[in-house]
C-alpha cells in the first residue's frame, strides 16, 4: 500500500493550487478523475474580478487572493496570461443608474478602486459597446488569467516540489477508522494516509458522503459562447448589472433573468472571444438548449453590438459548486478527524484558488495566521445551505 501525508481529492485550479502549497512540507498525492483542469477549471471565463463581490468579507477574501496574483506567475516560472487590464460592469439603461451608484459607493468604502463612468467615458474605452448604455463602473483593479494554465502551471510547480498526481485515477471510498481517515481507496489502489482534502467543486458533495459528512454543494450549470479568433476587440473583461443579478441570486426565479443570463465578455490571448453566460440547476446535465445559447447571443449583441456579425465556433458548458451564500467551504469535518473540505467556489474559483492554496496549507498545518479568513467558510456557518 502507498502512503501519502495528504491526498488531494480534484485536479482542477482549487485542488492544484492545494497541492501545490502543501508539497512544499509534505509528501502529496492528488488524485483526478479525468485530465487536470478538465472540469469547472477548463469551462470557465478568464476574470479575476473584486468589484462582483459583495461587500464585506467576501470583498476582503477576494483582495487578499488578488494579492497574492501580484507574484504568482514569479513563484510558479510560468506565464498563466496574468494581465491588469482593469474591468466594468456596464450599466444599461438609466432605471439602473441609482443602484449602480450605491453599488460604487459601497465598494469604495470597502477598499476598492471603482469609479462610474458616464456613457461616453465607456465607450472610449469600449468602442465596441452600444450608444444606449448608460454608463458603467470601472474598477482598475480586477485582472484575468488564463484558467487552463493557470490550472496547470500550479500542477507542474507541485510535481517539482515532489507531488504525485495521478489522472484518470477515480476515488471510490474514503476510509475511516474510529472517526478519522485512515486512507483513500481508488480504481487503481489503496492509499494509506491521515489527511484528505476533498477539493473536488461540483463533485465534493459525493466524496463528503463517502466519509459520512454532509454536504450541501450542488451543480449550477453554465453556458459560454467562444468565437472565431479576432484582431483586439475588449479592452479588461466586461460584465453587466443583469450577470450581478444573476450571480448573487440563490435560484432561478424572481427576479432573475431567464435561464440566469447575464453578460460576461473578454478576449483571449489567441483573439476568441469568451461571450457567457447562464446560471441554471440541472443537475450534471451538460446538454444545454439552443433556447439558452440565442439568449446569451442575442443579450450579448445588444450590449456589444460590435459581436452582430463575429463568428461562434463553439460553446463550452460546466457546473459551478453553489452553496447558497456565494462563500466557499473551507473547513476541517468535525465528524471524522482529518477530512477537510475545500469546496463551493461557484462562480470565483479562479479569483480564489491562491488563497484557497494558503488557507488549507494553514489548516493542516494547525496555524492561527488565518483564522480570521477561515472563520466565516466553516461547514456550519448559519448562512451555508
Amino acid at each position: 500500500m502507498e502512503t501519502a501525508d495528504a491526498v488531494v481529492i480534484g485536479g482542477g485550479v482549487i485542488g492544484t493550487s492545494i497541492a501545490y502549497r502543501l508539497s512544499e512540507y509534505r509528501k502529496v498525492f492528488l488524485i483526478e478523475q479525468g485530465e487536470i483542469g478538465a472540469q469547472t477549471s477548463g469551462s470557465c471565463d478568464k476574470a479575476i474580478f473584486l468589484q462582483s463581490k459583495k461587500p464585506g468579507f467576501p470583498i476582503k477574501l477576494a483582495k487578499a487572493s488578488r494579492e497574492i496574483y501580484e507574484n504568482l506567475e514569479g513563484e510558479l516560472d510560468t506565464s498563466v496570461e496574468f494581465k491588469k487590464n482593469g474591468g466594468m460592469i456596464v450599466i444599461e439603461s438609466e432605471a439602473y443608474m441609482d443602484s449602480m451608484k450605491k453599488f460604487v459607493k459601497e465598494r469604495e468604502k470597502a477598499g476598492i478602486d471603482v469609479k462610474l463612468l458616464d456613457h461616453k467615458e465607456v465607450r472610449a474605452w469600449q468602442p465596441g459597446l452600444s450608444s444606449d448604455i448608460a454608463g458603467a463602473s470601472w474598477c482598475a483593479e480586477d485582472a484575468e488569467v488564463n484558467p487552463l494554465l493557470l490550472t496547470q502551471a500550479f500542477a507542474q510547480a507541485a510535481r517539482r516540489r515532489g507531488a504525485d498526481i495521478r489522472t484518470h485515477t477515480e476515488v471510490t471510498d474514503i476510509l475511516c477508522e474510529r472517526g478519522k481517515v485512515v486512507g483513500v481507496q481508488t480504481t487503481h489502489g489503496r492509499i494509506a494516509t491521515e489527511t484528505v482534502i476533498n477539493a473536488a467543486g461540483p463533485f465534493a458533495f459525493r466524496i463528503a458522503e463517502m466519509a459520512g459528512v454532509g454536504l450541501t454543494i450542488m451543480p449550477r450549470r453554465g453556458a459560454v459562447l467562444i468565437t472565431e479568433k479576432l484582431d483586439p476587440l475588449i479592452h479588461g473583461n466586461i460584465l453587466c448589472s443583469q450577470y450581478i443579478a444573476a450571480k448573487h441570486a440563490a435560484g432561478d426565479t424572481g427576479n432573475v433573468p431567464p435561464y440566469g443570463i447575464g453578460l460576461s465578455l473578454g478576449q483571449t490571448d489567441s483573439g476568441n472571444l469568451l461571450i457567457g453566460g447562464s446560471r441554471e440547476f440541472k443537475g450534471f446535465d451538460k446538454s444545454v438548449g439552443p433556447d439558452v445559447l440565442s439568449g446569451i447571443a442575442k443579450h450579448a449583441v445588444r450590449i456589444a453590438p460590435v459581436l452582430k456579425d463575429v463568428n461562434i465556433i463553439r460553446s463550452m458548458a460546466g457546473f459551478r459548486p453553489f452553496t447558497g451564500d456565494g462563500l466557499p467551504v473551507v473547513d476541517k469535518a468535525k465528524e471524522v478527524e482529518g477530512f477537510i473540505i475545500a469546496a463551493g467556489h461557484e462562480g470565483d474559483g479562479i479569483a480564489l484558488a491562491p488563497i484557497t492554496g494558503q488557507l488549507v496549507a494553514s489548516l493542516v498545518e494547525n496555524k492561527d495566521d488565518y483564522n480570521d479568513l477561515l472563520k466565516p467558510l466553516r461547514l456550519d456557518r448559519p448562512q451555508a445551505v
